[in-house]
C-alpha cells in the first residue's frame, strides 16, 4: 500500500466524525462537506508520520477550517439567522439530499442548532469541541488563539446560552430515548442479535478512556463491546441531546455521545475528561 492509499484509508475511518464536527460548527451539510474535503486536501499534503493521535489532529484541522468559514460568513453578513437555522428540508443545495440533512439535524437537535447559530465563531468552536466532543481546553486554545483559561470562559458563555434556551420537544428525541433504553436493556441482557438490530451496519465506536484509545467499526464488532455490559449505564438528556452516562454509586465516570441514522445508532463517542463531566447540563431519564 502506497502513502496515498494509506492516507485515504485513514481519512475515511474518521470522515463521519469530522463531518459531525463540521456540521455542528457550520449548521449546513454542504458547508460541512466542503470543510471535510478541505481537511482531506490538507491531510494529503502533510507529513503526519510523527502524529500520535491522528483523530485529534484531523479534528483540529477541520475545526480551524470551520472557524475560518464562520468568521468569513460573519464578516460578509450575507445570510440572515433565519436562513441559517431554517428547516433543512426547505433547502435544496446542489448535490445535497434534503432528507439526509433533515435526518442529521434531528440527530443533532434542531433547538441546539438554533442557539449555536447565535454564538460568535470562537464561542461556537469552544462549546462544540469541548462540550460535545470532549476535547480538552489545552488543545482547543491554540485554534482560537487564546489561553486555556480564556477558552474555558468562551465555552462557559456558550453553555449558558445553550442552557438558557428551552429545548424543543420533538418526536425524534422520543424515538431516540426509546432506542437508547432498548439498547441498554439488550446490552445488560447480553442479547447480541438485539444489539445488532439497533446499530447501523457501519457504526463507529470511539473511546479514549484511561489513556487508551480505541476505534471499532461495524455493527458486529461494536455489539461485542457492549454485550453483557451497561449495568451502570443510564439514558440521559445531556446538553440537549439524548446520550448515555455511566455513574456507578452516583459518581459520573463516562459520557457516551450518540449519533443516529435512520433510527439506528451510527456513531458512539465516549468522553471521560473529568472537567467536561463536571460541567454537563444533565437530566437522567426515569425508567
Amino acid at each position: 500500500m502506497d502513502t496515498h492509499e494509506w492516507q485515504a484509508q485513514q481519512f475515511e475511518s474518521y470522515r463521519s466524525h469530522l463531518r459531525a464536527v463540521a456540521y455542528r460548527m457550520l449548521g449546513s451539510l454542504s458547508e460541512a462537506d466542503d470543510a471535510v474535503q478541505e481537511a482531506w486536501l490538507h491531510f494529503s499534503r502533510s507529513d503526519t508520520s510523527e502524529v500520535v493521535n491522528l483523530g485529534g489532529w484531523l479534528t483540529r484541522v477541520v475545526a480551524r477550517i470551520c472557524l475560518d468559514m464562520l468568521r468569513s460568513r460573519e464578516s460578509r453578513r450575507e445570510e440572515s439567522l433565519d436562513a441559517r437555522v431554517s428547516d433543512p428540508s426547505d433547502r435544496h443545495e446542489e448535490g445535497i439530499d434534503p432528507e439526509d440533512e433533515a435526518l442529521l439535524a434531528d440527530a443533532v437537535g434542531r433547538a441546539l442548532l438554533v442557539v449555536l447559530a447565535t454564538l460568535n465563531p470562537a464561542e461556537r468552536l469552544a462549546f462544540v469541541l469541548h462540550d460535545i466532543f470532549g476535547m480538552p481546553f489545552e488543545e482547543i486554545a491554540p485554534i482560537v488563539d487564546r489561553t486555556p483559561t480564556a477558552t474555558r470562559q468562551l465555552a462557559s458563555r456558550a453553555r449558558r446560552r445553550v442552557q438558557g434556551v428551552e429545548a424543543v420537544p420533538d418526536a425524534s428525541r422520543t424515538r431516540q430515548r426509546e432506542a437508547v433504553a432498548a439498547f441498554l436493556a439488550a446490552s445488560r441482557a447480553g442479547d447480541f442479535e438485539a444489539l445488532l438490530s439497533m446499530l447501523d451496519p457501519e457504526v463507529v465506536f470511539r473511546s479514549n478512556y484511561a489513556g487508551a484509545s480505541m476505534l471499532v467499526r461495524g455493527a458486529a464488532a461494536v455489539a461485542e463491546q457492549f454485550s453483557g455490559r451497561a449495568r451502570e449505564a443510564q439514558a440521559a438528556l445531556v446538553n440537549g441531546a439524548v446520550a448515555i452516562v455511566v455513574a456507578p454509586r452516583g459518581h459520573l465516570q463516562l459520557l457516551i455521545n450518540l449519533t443516529f441514522k435512520d433510527g439506528r445508532i451510527s456513531e458512539i463517542n465516549v468522553a471521560s475528561d473529568p472537567e467536561q463531566l463536571r460541567q454537563l447540563d444533565m437530566t437522567i431519564f426515569s425508567d
